[in-house]
């Protein structure tokens, strides 16, 4: 029992020295924000109000019918 809990403890102070594990989780953090950004930026163009979708409508109906406006 001695020996199985020098080992986890070994294993535990390796982990805690890693640093790369640190690194996926800053990456990680950066993605999660950088996503959230654009989401919250998405919905604001695509509300009501905003400007893209009649965008997307217009580039839609240039592309199917023979007049662009």
């Amino acid at each position: 029992m001695k020996n199985f809990l020098q080992a986890i403890g070994q294993s535990s102070r390796g982990f805690l020295r890693d640093e790369e594990g640190a690194q996926v989780v800053e990456y990680a953090l950066i993605i999660a924000v950088v996503s959230i950004a654009l989401v919250v930026a998405l919905k604001a163009l695509t509300a009501s109000g905003g400007g893209f979708s009649s965008f997307i409508t217009r580039v839609s109906n240039c592309l199917t019918t023979a007049t662009c406006t």
